[in-house]
């Protein structure tokens, strides 16, 4: 999710969660924030792992073409 949405969605979130918050159900609010957070993580993970996995062929080649030399 690029960060305008995340933006977006936190500052859409924020008075539901601050209503919560206020009738003394703060947990609800702060499960709600702690999952969306998780799943961020989960696809920033997931790009990271993406990438090094396209790193790791091209260093493979790398050191094919030293080895050949």
């Amino acid at each position: 999710m690029k960060r305008k949405y995340t933006f977006l969605f936190l500052l859409i979130s924020a008075w539901p969660l601050y209503y919560l918050y206020q009738h003394q159900l703060g947990a609800i609010s702060f499960l709600v924030l702690s999952i969306f957070f998780f799943v961020q993580a989960m696809k920033e993970l997931k790009m990271l792992k993406n990438e090094k996995k396209s790193d790791i062929p091209s260093k493979t080649r790398e050191k094919n073409k030293q080895n050949s030399r």
